[in-house]
Formats: C-alpha cells, sequence, structure tokens
C-alpha cells in the first residue's frame, strides 16, 4: 500500500509539473508577460518552502527563463537581466541538488546565455557558465534536441571572440532539427541565425516552418514579418 501510494503521489508531482511547463509555455508563446510574472511569484514561493527539492527550484528556474525571454522580445532589458540572474540562482541549486540532471544544467546555460544579450558587458562572465552548462547537459544527455538549441542560442549571442558566432549556432540548431524535426523552437532560431548571417531565403522557409509548427508563438511571426523572402 505504502508502494502505491509513493507511485500515486509520484504521478501526480509529474503532473502538476506538466500542467506547470504547459501555463508557461502558452504565456511565453503569447508575449503575455503579467501572466508569467504571476506565475513566477507564484513558483518562487513554491521553492522558497521547500529549498532542497530540486524539481522545484527547476520549476521556479524555468518561470524566470520565460520571462526574460519574453523581456528581450519586448525590449526591457533590465527586467531581462533581473530574472535571468534570479533564475540562474534557483537552477544553480537545481544543479547542486541533482547534478546527474541534464535538463537543469541546459536551463542553467540558457539563463547565463540571456543575461548577455540584456547586458553585453557581462559576455565575458557568463558566456563561461552558459558554454560549459550547455556543454554539461549535451554531455549528459547527447540525445537532447533542446540542449542543442540552447547551445546554438548561446553561440548566436555570443561574439566570435568569445567562442561563439552564429555559424556555430546555425549548426547547432540544424543538429536540434535532425534530432526532432517537429521542434518549433529549432526551426525558428534556425531561421533568426541565418537571417544574421545573409542567407534570406533559407531564413523565411525555417520561420514558417516554426509558425507552422507553433502558430501560436507571436515572435516567431514577427520574425517572419520582418524576413525578406530574399
Amino acid at each position: 500500500m505504502r508502494m502505491l501510494g509513493w507511485v500515486a503521489a509520484a504521478a501526480a508531482a509529474a503532473a502538476l509539473a506538466a500542467a506547470d511547463t504547459a501555463r508557461l509555455q502558452e504565456a511565453r508563446d503569447r508575449q503575455d508577460r503579467a501572466a508569467l510574472e504571476k506565475m513566477v511569484s507564484e513558483l518562487q514561493a513554491q521553492a522558497a518552502q521547500a529549498p532542497k527539492r530540486a524539481p522545484l527550484q527547476y520549476r521556479y528556474a524555468l518561470a524566470q527563463s520565460y520571462l526574460a525571454e519574453v523581456a528581450l522580445e519586448l525590449r526591457d532589458r533590465k527586467q531581462a537581466r533581473a530574472a535571468a540572474e534570479a533564475g540562474i540562482a534557483a537552477a544553480q541549486k537545481a544543479v547542486a541538488l541533482a547534478p546527474g540532471n541534464a535538463e537543469y544544467h541546459r536551463l542553467l546555460g540558457t539563463l547565463c546565455g540571456q543575461v548577455i544579450p540584456a547586458s553585453p558587458l557581462t559576455a565575458l562572465r557568463y558566456g563561461k557558465c552558459a558554454q560549459e552548462s550547455v556543454n554539461k547537459a549535451v554531455e549528459l544527455d547527447p540525445k537532447s534536441a533542446l540542449a542543442y538549441v540552447a547551445r546554438g542560442v548561446g553561440n548566436y549571442y555570443l561574439p566570435p571572440q568569445f567562442g561563439g558566432g552564429v555559424e556555430l549556432a546555425i549548426r547547432d540548431f540544424q543538429k536540434a532539427i535532425e534530432m526532432k524535426p517537429k521542434l518549433a523552437e529549432a526551426w525558428m532560431w534556425l531561421g533568426i541565425a541565418q537571417r544574421k548571417a545573409g542567407r534570406l531565403a533559407e531564413a523565411r522557409k525555417a520561420l514558417e516552418r516554426a509558425v507552422e509548427l507553433n502558430p501560436n508563438r507571436v515572435w516567431a511571426k514577427q520574425q517572419l514579418e520582418k524576413t525578406p523572402a530574399k
């Protein structure tokens, strides 16, 4: 009976985590900053009540990452940096509690990478964190398409003199797509990177695919609208 109770509790926790992630993604896709801020507050309280539960630290960090992402899309660098740095602290706790979890390392690397476009002068400090954390995620789970997307985003924002660059980013996004062809996020970032590299026709096709796969992603639609066919 005890085992059945534990299994039921674990299943309930997993369902709650999945629901939280879905709500966060929906708010991110709509660029609903108010909804994200509300969820950040809720998840922060949960994480504070259970500081040694890695999944709660992770979900709070994920909420901050999505808030930072939307803030960057809306060109609010101040909020983006604050959200990313708060998320880093929570992601570091999750990694410390469960160092073998690739997704926790991926999220930490993503958050470190998000600080850079919000505050370019921090590239040297946070670039190392982004690279090391995402590379660790790839090492722990070489089949994680999201890890390659995260590494690609980091390379996109990290200047070549610090080990990044758009060509490295493009290769990472293409690798993610090879592994998960219907991952809209990978197609969106591939298009953005190809546009930066001057490959406009390819960029537009990639962004069209991203919107097709996730028509609710406002930023993908905006990127498509600003990308000429040639």
